[in-house]
């Protein structure tokens, strides 16, 4: 069971009643799961119009947003691994990390996601840099023996998509299924195309891993050879703002059945990692200081960097510049949004002598997730790339380390952290010599064999549309 930050316990979907777990429109209308709960056979149209579900026999809401978190879609397997990624799991390497029988020692490997940085520089008073700093410091006085950022995989993933997208436009006049291409970092987005909206969606997502999975790449493979070790000598922890990251963790193409290993170990929300501070007793003042490490040792690196976008990597924003020079020779310089339901449903265009060569759409939240399967029902989507979020706010609204009061984001919060993060300077994955490098010495360059293993994957249907949800012979 995960906790709070106040120390609290819950449950990841934050709406259960006893044992029964309520279940919001997309588990209890479109799931081809039989649920075992009883009583819940119908949900209120306005619920479901809202994002907002109320049980018939309960005042309880669930709201939409949860809607991958109620485990509703869960296998008894998935369930029982995901219950496992948790504080215990660490504690129970590090303790083992302390006997004499070293045959069951671990290299324990932390890798920190960099929209979970901000969220403890205000936990602590500090600027990202500095607070990053103290993090490692922690980890590493309780036995973490390496501590990593995974803006080096979010660089990987980034360039991925980006020469991805430009293969699929250029074949979008001889496959169907190349345009519109979606985001794919997302685990919560990826739940709900593979189990509700099925092999319609599924061939669109693009196949570059998201940054965790990535880093469990370059962790248990270029990271362990280089350390003279097999990956199930490491334990791999990746601290991320969001739930749904253990969700993605155990999906079974991220599991070496060889040697019983994952790419990621455990996934701790960035809330989780602050209780084991407070477990530990000590104070942010009492924290030595630690500079974060990197995959080739020491490095002339410039220091905290990140990826242009507000907070979630900015895919849409490298994306877009990238098709723009690489398809039409355009350079473009500053993005100009437009707002179209709120912040979170936004779209930007490329237009030259009046005609629009490119339209992206950023969709973030699970209201305005379903405006966008409407759109879909009504046969037609504008777009060629959307990126698409579970989170509204995206990923620094994570649940592990932005939630509030009834189970929703605390603004305040979330507005703190957008501006710690934006203060950091940005820097171009292209630019980045270590993501270079690693092409080269990890990956055997671009377009290897090696390369399309360690960094792309396939999603499944994983359930079939019911026809009155989405229409089959929708034109895109």
């Amino acid at each position: 069971m995960a906790l709070n930050i106040s120390g609290a316990p819950y449950t990841m979907s934050e709406v259960s009643i006893g044992r029964r777990k309520e279940k919001c429109e997309n588990c209890t209308k479109q799931c081809n799961k039989k649920q075992s709960d009883e009583g819940i056979n119908s949900l209120q149209e306005k619920g479901v119009a809202t994002g907002e579900v109320k049980e018939s026999t309960s005042v309880q809401q669930v709201l939409l947003s949860a809607c991958l978190a109620c485990d509703g879609c869960l296998s008894e397997n998935e369930g029982q691994r995901i219950s496992q990624q948790n504080l215990d799991e660490i504690n129970h390497v590090l303790a083992l990390n302390k006997k004499c029988d070293t045959s069951k020692h671990k290299i324990l490997v932390v890798s920190v996601c960099p929209q979970s940085l901000p969220f403890f520089a205000i936990k602590f008073q500090l600027d990202v840099p500095a607070a990053a700093k103290k993090l490692c410091g922690f980890l590493k006085s309780v036995g973490v023996h390496y501590v990593f950022d995974t803006t080096v995989a979010a660089s990987f993933s980034i360039l991925e998509s980006q020469r991805e997208f430009v293969q699929r436009y250029r074949r979008k006049l001889h496959n169907s299924n190349a345009m519109p291409m979606f985001t794919s970092s997302c685990p919560g987005w990826i739940r709900y195309a593979e189990r509700v909206l099925g092999s319609l969606v599924t061939p669109h997502i693009c196949t570059a891993r998201s940054p965790q999975q990535i880093m469990g790449s370059l962790v248990k493979d270029f990271f362990a050879r280089q350390q003279k070790l097999t990956p199930d000598q490491i334990f791999h922890v990746v601290v991320a703002p969001c739930f749904d990251k253990k969700l993605e963790a155990v999906r079974e193409e991220f599991y070496n059945s060889i040697l019983e290993t994952r790419d990621v170990d455990c996934v701790l929300t960035s809330g989780e990692i602050l209780h084991l501070m407070e477990q530990s007793k000590v104070t942010v003042e009492e924290v030595d200081s630690a500079p974060l490490d990197h995959v080739f040792g020491q490095t002339s690196d410039p220091g905290m960097t990140r990826h242009e976008g507000r907070g979630s990597e900015g895919f849409l924003e490298h994306i877009f510049k990238h098709a723009a020079k690489e398809l039409f020779g355009i350079d473009v310089q500053e993005i100009v949004y437009k707002t179209l339901r709120n912040r979170d449903f936004q779209e930007v265009a490329l237009e030259r002598d009046g005609e629009t060569l490119l339209q992206f759409a950023a969709v973030y939240g699970f209201r305005n997730i379903q405006t966008l399967v409407h759109r879909m029902r009504k046969g037609k989507v504008p777009y060629q790339l959307v990126e698409v979020l579970s989170c509204p706010g995206g990923c620094l609204s994570g649940r592990g380390q932005a939630e509030g009061e009834g189970g929703r984001p605390d603004r305040t919060l979330v507005q703190q952290m957008e501006e710690h993060y934006s203060s950091l300077p940005v820097r171009l994955p292209e630019s980045n010599p270590e993501v270079q490098r690693l092409y080269q010495d990890w990956l055997d360059y671009h377009d290897s064999p090696h390369a399309q293993q360690c960094l792309h994957t396939q999603y499944k249907n994983h359930t079939q549309p019911p026809s009155h949800m989405l229409n089959s012979d929708m034109q895109w």
